[in-house]
C-alpha cells in the first residue's frame, strides 16, 4: 500500500520529469552500467550531516543511504565534442535523499569518488560537490559482468588507504522497466535535482539534471561493499543491501548550479 507521504512525494518528483524550460544544460554526459545499492539509515544521523535548508526524506517511514558505482563516459561541455581520455572516466557516490524548504526533493551527496583528478577538480571548482579522487578499475567479463573496485585516496586517514579498495561484481538481469510513481523503486531514482553547499559563502545551491526515466532491471550482485560509507565518516548498515537494482544506460544533461530560493 502507498501511504500518503509516498504519494506527496512522487508528486513533487513526477514534476521535476520534464526538461527544464527557458534554459540550456553546460554538461552532456551519460552514464553507463550503474548499480543502485540502499540501506535503511538512521535518519537523526544523517540529517546531523546536512547544511540548512536540507531535510531527510523518507519512505514508509525510513531515511535510505546508497552507494552507485558506474560509468561516466562522453562528458563534456554542451558546445564541445568529447575528448577520448578525458571526458571517460569511472565514478561512485554515496548519497541520499532530500527535500529543501520549498518541498523540492533531490539528492545529498556525501562523497562522489573518481579517477579523473582533472573531473574532480571541475566539479568541485563549478558544481561545489565533494568529489574525490581515487584509484578505480572497472574490468567486464563474461556472462555481462563487470568487475569494479575503488579505493579513495584523499580525506582519509592512512587505515583506511591500506584497508584494500571496495569491490563490486555485479550485472543486470531481467526485463527492464520504468519505476511506478510510489514505489520505492520511484522514490530513489527518479531524482533531478542535486544539493551543494557553498562554503565560503555560506548558501545553498541546486542543480538540475535532465534524462529519460531510468529503465532499471534487477541486479545480480556477487560482490559489494559499504567501505565508501565509512570513508565518509557514517555509521555502516548492518547486513546486505535491502534495495539492489541496475541500470544499463542513460543519456544526460546537466545544468549549472544555482541558490536555492
Amino acid at each position: 500500500m502507498i501511504d500518503a507521504e509516498n504519494g506527496k512525494n512522487a508528486d513533487a518528483q513526477l514534476a521535476l520529469q520534464s526538461r527544464p524550460e527557458g534554459r540550456s544544460p553546460v554538461m552532456k554526459q551519460r552514464w553507463d552500467r550503474l548499480l543502485f545499492l540502499h540501506w535503511r539509515a538512521d535518519a537523526g544521523e544523517l540529517q546531523a550531516h546536512l547544511p540548512t535548508g536540507l531535510t531527510i526524506d523518507r519512505f514508509d517511514g525510513s531515511a535510505w543511504i546508497a552507494v552507485v558505482p558506474f560509468l561516466m563516459r562522453n562528458i563534456r561541455p554542451s558546445w564541445s565534442p568529447a575528448v577520448p581520455w578525458l571526458s571517460n572516466f569511472l565514478e561512485l557516490n554515496v548519497r541520499t535523499y532530500v527535500v529543501d524548504e520549498n518541498g523540492v526533493p533531490g539528492v545529498w551527496f556525501f562523497s562522489l569518488d573518481t579517477d579523473r583528478w582533472i573531473a574532480r577538480t571541475v566539479a568541485r571548482r563549478f558544481f561545489y560537490l565533494p568529489y574525490f579522487w581515487a584509484e578505480m578499475r572497472a574490468v567486464a567479463s563474461a556472462g555481462d559482468w563487470l568487475d569494479y573496485q575503488t579505493l579513495r585516496r584523499e580525506s582519509i586517514d592512512l587505515a583506511v588507504k591500506h584497508s584494500g579498495p571496495a569491490v563490486f561484481l555485479y550485472r543486470g538481469v531481467g526485463d527492464a522497466e520504468l519505476a511506478e510513481p510510489g514505489t520505492l523503486e520511484f522514490f530513489l531514482l527518479e531524482r533531478y535535482v542535486l544539493f551543494a553547499w557553498h562554503e565560503h559563502r555560506r548558501r545553498l545551491l541546486s542543480g538540475r539534471v535532465w534524462h529519460e526515466p531510468y529503465r532499471y532491471r534487477n541486479a545480480e550482485v556477487e560482490r559489494w561493499s559499504h567501505a565508501p560509507i565509512a570513508w565518509d565518516g557514517l555509521t555502516v548498515p548492518d547486513g546486505k543491501p535491502v534495495h539492489r537494482c541496475y541500470v544499463d544506460r542513460v543519456e544526460v544533461d546537466a545544468f549549472a548550479v544555482e541558490d536555492v530560493g
